[in-house]
């Protein structure tokens, strides 16, 4: 079931992440895709329709992250927090490689994150390769 936001909400969580995705950072206009309105906590789990739960958000990454708030790191096995756009800074847990086509996890977080996301499937490496090559890519950091 699609939930109401009114403009004014929508305005600012657009604003707030730069037309960019909260979580692996593509941008909106670089995009063939409609973004969508992610709820950080799911309304399943009781997250509500307010500024501080709702970032921006490719479909793909919305579609991996479901309703899920946490995720095993791949380094330690150890259940952990998904990454938090509202609260954690992205540079703190996320950074590109050399070539800025891969996002490293330098977190748990981090690292549970880009799993559990799939934000380094090869599409998109190869996709973040041309963007690169036309000057597109990666996007200013947010903070």
């Amino acid at each position: 079931m699609t939930v109401y936001i009114p403009f004014e909400l929508q305005r600012r969580v657009r604003d707030r992440f730069a037309n960019c995705c909260a979580y692996c950072r593509m941008a909106e206009d670089l995009s063939a895709t409609t973004f969508e309105f992610e709820h950080i906590v799911a309304r399943s789990a009781g997250g509500e329709t307010m500024f501080d739960n709702l970032c921006w958000s490719c479909p793909m990454c919305n579609r991996f992250k479901s309703d899920r708030s946490s995720a095993a790191d791949p380094l330690t096995d150890q259940e952990v927090a998904l990454f938090q756009p509202h609260t954690d800074r992205w540079a703190d847990h996320f950074s590109w490689d050399e070539e800025r086509t891969e996002i490293m996890g330098s977190t748990p977080i981090g690292r549970a994150t880009v799993l559990a996301l799939k934000m380094n499937r090869p599409q998109m490496i190869r996709i973040r390769k041309m963007w690169v090559a036309m000057g597109e890519h990666p996007p200013a950091d947010l903070e």
